[in-house]
């Protein structure tokens, strides 16, 4: 089948997933085209079955904003023109699955009916998509979409509530590709190259948004270091940074936490770890949780959103309530302060993580994808 990927090609979780899920795709046989402003940043090589087409976006001084969603549209009425893509996969509400729209309305005027597969993976519905300036747009597309996934039963749940959905909306979770952790190990793994001996490794990886709760982080680290020898990597960027990076200089515990910055390397970062801090407002899935999980990392992390679809409480870590960075850290000490407690608390996030192994969510990606192909053609 030849597919076409919409998606952002960036850090966030569902350019990753999109990416993930091409490649996966594309192992497979099906001939994938992505199709964005930038190579996704997990697409570290392309090859026989898998493109990337770039979509240029002209600048105008007539346009105080550029519109991406007119030059995506025409790109991808272009590509399944010139490669004969077969069906189109957006990931996010908005601007893809509206200019998917757009690109399908095109095409039949040259009678080429493409199928287009909508996943909406959180912010485009709890935040952007619900904003009145968004939420009729937001609506239309997803109702006007051949078939719509999310990511969680909690997202589908926001979904239904937010919008006026004609549309069967199908969970289909996000997963993970346990060769690249299994893989992981020796050199890779050598706690030395960022902490001592007796020093336990905290990790928190996110776009460091309002959303993450990135303050929460830092305290939830100030209470722990307290009572262990400890130091905490905070992988990524975004606007909370500079905040984070001032109030551990506060705290005095700039010398335990690291800033990584944004990296390509997670899983080699998660398999240092010996736990992993999502103290977030909200998660749709709460991914990076399970990219922690599958690296034998137990999870602490608030209970909202899909996070307790994914951490099991008392078993792969604990959760907590938002802001509750108290019982965030209590939980943390419990797990970090017994050796053989935390063993336990790995196996078990190892194991759970095996549910959501990619070969289990794949082959319903690929239902949806001929059951849309036979109603469409």
């Amino acid at each position: 089948m030849k597919i076409g990927i919409v998606c952002y090609p960036t850090y966030g979780g569902s350019g990753v997933v999109a990416t993930e899920l091409g490649i996966a795709l594309s192992k497979k046989g099906h001939e994938v085209h992505f199709i964005t402003y930038n190579q996704p940043v997990r697409l570290n090589a392309l090859s026989n079955n898998i493109h990337f087409h770039e979509v240029f976006v002209e600048e105008y001084p007539l346009f105080h904003y550029q519109p991406y969603e007119l030059a995506l549209s025409s790109k991808l009425v272009a590509m399944v023109k010139l490669h004969n893509i077969e069906l189109l996969h957006v990931h996010y509400a908005i601007p893809h699955a509206y200019a998917a729209y757009m690109a399908k309305q095109m095409l039949k005027a040259d009678g080429i009916d493409v199928p287009v597969v909508t996943t909406l993976h959180g912010t485009d519905i709890t935040l952007v998509g619900s904003h009145p300036n968004y939420k009729k747009a937001v609506e239309f597309s997803i109702n006007h979409s051949d078939a719509v996934t999310v990511v969680s039963e909690s997202l589908k749940k926001d979904t239904i509530r937010l919008f006026d959905i004609k549309k069967e909306i199908k969970v289909i979770y996000n997963f993970i590709d346990f060769e690249k952790y299994d893989a992981l190990g020796g050199d890779e793994c050598l706690r030395g190259n960022l902490a001592e001996e007796d020093e336990r490794i905290i990790t928190h990886i996110s776009n460091f948004r309002p959303v993450k709760r990135i303050d929460d982080v830092i305290d939830i680290f100030y209470r722990i270091q307290q009572k262990m020898k400890a130091q905490l990597l905070m992988v990524g960027d975004g606007p909370e940074r500079d905040g984070a990076e001032k109030k551990a200089m506060k705290l005095g515990i700039s010398n335990r936490v690291k800033f990584l910055g944004n990296s390509v390397e997670i899983g080699k970062i998660l398999c240092l770890s010996d736990l992993f801090l999502l103290p977030s407002q909200t998660e749709s899935f709460g991914l990076a949780a399970l990219e922690a999980m599958a690296a034998k990392t137990p999870v602490i992390s608030s209970n909202s959103g899909g996070l307790p679809e994914v951490n099991i409480n008392g078993e792969t870590g604990f959760l907590s309530d938002v802001g509750d960075t108290e019982a965030m850290a209590k939980n943390a000490i419990y797990i970090l302060e017994d050796d053989k407690r935390l063993i336990e608390f790995k196996d078990k996030a190892y194991a759970n993580a095996q549910n959501f192994v990619i070969d289990k969510i794949l082959p319903q990606y690929e239902a949806v994808y001929r059951e849309v192909k036979a109603g469409c053609c």
